[in-house]
């Protein structure tokens, strides 16, 4: 059984910083494309980042760019974001998600596997 477990969200000021992991267990972690996503209350669900199997390849969104870092461990099973400068607008559940094939991708719906979420709150 595939399950991926965010964690490290929270409460933080304007300016902060945040790093979110997120463990994967029941898949061939070295395999999969895995992926951040993002969903503020009252808005669809967005692509914040994603990194391929070997690591070294990423993509961010435009937004993210700069402030973000998606990086991997293969060895932990973890996926990580660090996030740094972070706005009010950040504010969002952080979603981890893993694409068990292919390139990387910005789209949702070609990612089979999704944890619970994390909470991401940045007061101003």
């Amino acid at each position: 059984q595939v399950q991926l477990v965010e964690s490290g969200g929270g409460l933080v000021q304007a300016g902060g910083s945040l790093r979110l992991s997120c463990a994967a267990s029941g898949l061939t972690f070295s395999s999969p494309t895995m992926g951040w996503f993002r969903q503020a209350p009252g808005k669809e669900r967005e692509f914040v980042a994603a990194i391929r199997h070997s690591g070294g390849t990423t993509n961010y969104a435009d937004s993210m760019k700069g402030r973000f870092t998606i990086s991997r461990d293969n060895g932990k099973n973890t996926v990580y974001l660090q996030m740094n400068s972070l706005k009010p607008e950040d504010t969002a559940v952080y979603y981890c998600a893993a694409r068990i094939w292919g390139a990387l991708s910005s789209v949702s719906g070609e990612y089979a596997y999704w944890g619970q979420g994390t909470q991401v709150t940045v007061s101003s």
